[in-house]
């Protein structure tokens, strides 16, 4: 043991949060559940863009997507990412 074991899901975590774009999405996503398209309008990003940043947050347990008609719509896991996504931007703000 290590001792640096329970890290590891932070970690991964952080990576997944690591683009900018990402940071946007899940912005966005705090706000309430949106369609790719919603995302792309909002963001002014290429919806091929949005859609392989989507899966990187899927992959890490970030966002879910559910059936919304022919539209998948993405919501955050739970509230404890928009938190700290939050509180990143804040702080890089106040940096400034």
């Amino acid at each position: 043991m290590n001792g640096y074991e329970g890290y590891e899901g932070a970690g991964e975590l952080l990576r997944a949060l690591s683009a900018p774009i990402r940071v946007a999405i899940v912005t966005e996503l705090a706000a309430g559940e949106r369609c790719v398209h919603e995302l792309v309008d909002k963001l002014g990003a290429a919806q091929p863009l949005v859609s392989q940043h989507l899966r990187v947050l899927r992959g890490a347990g970030v966002v879910r997507g559910s059936r919304r008609g022919r539209e998948i719509a993405y919501a955050l896991v739970d509230e404890h990412v928009a938190h700290i996504v939050a509180d990143a931007v804040s702080h890089a703000r106040e940096a400034r």
